[in-house]
Parts: structure tokens; sequence; C-alpha cells
């Protein structure tokens, strides 16, 4: 399962940015197409935010459609899967979406002085 070892190092990334200060939320973005599987990540989270600035972080998860881009008429069509074929015919599709896995949003806890 290589959602634990992503979760562990999504986990060290924003407690690096973090500086300290107590996590409150992360989004994330997540291809359909990048062969993660969200609730993994959900489930991993928990675990690998033990103990850090993280923990107890509410981890939102937004999935990103796939999406590709024909090489031969320019059209844009929806994927399910890293290929495809479009309605022109033309199986040279280039990926444009659902590959993602990125740290969106990093929502940290505000220090009153």
């Amino acid at each position: 399962m290589h959602e634990l070892s992503i979760t562990q190092n999504i986990v060290a990334i924003v407690a690096e940015h973090a500086h300290g200060l107590k996590v409150q939320r992360v989004l994330l973005e997540i291809g359909q197409l990048s062969a993660i599987m969200p609730d993994a990540i959900r489930f991993c989270f928990d675990i690998c935010s033990q103990g850090t600035v993280l923990e107890g972080a509410k981890l939102e998860i937004s999935e990103i459609a796939g999406l590709g881009k024909c090489c031969q008429c320019g059209s844009e069509i929806p994927l399910t899967q890293p290929f495809g074929q479009c309605q022109c015919g033309s199986q040279q599709i280039n990926l444009i979406a659902g590959q993602e896995l990125k740290i969106k949003e990093i929502e940290i806890e505000e220090i009153c002085v």
C-alpha cells in the first residue's frame, strides 16, 4: 500500500510548512487517474498525524476528474483511464488532468498576541 508512504510525506511537508503551529485543516487534490486511493489516504492520515502538529486536523480531499486533449483535433475529452479514443478516431491523447497529487491548502491555528 503506497498510500502509507505518500501520507507520511504529506504529513512531513505540511508539518514543515506549519513551523510548529497547530494545523487545523489540509486540502488535497488527488487525480482520479493517479492510482492513489483517497479512502486509503484518509485512513493513513489519522495514523501518520498522531503526535504531530497535524493531529486532529481535518483532511479534505478534492478528486480531480481525468481529462485528455486530442493531438489530432484538439478536442478535450473526459477520461476514466489514462488512455482513450477521441470522437475523431485518434488515440493520441495527452493527459491534461487527473494525475495530480497536490497539497492545495493548509489552515493553521491563528495566534493572538
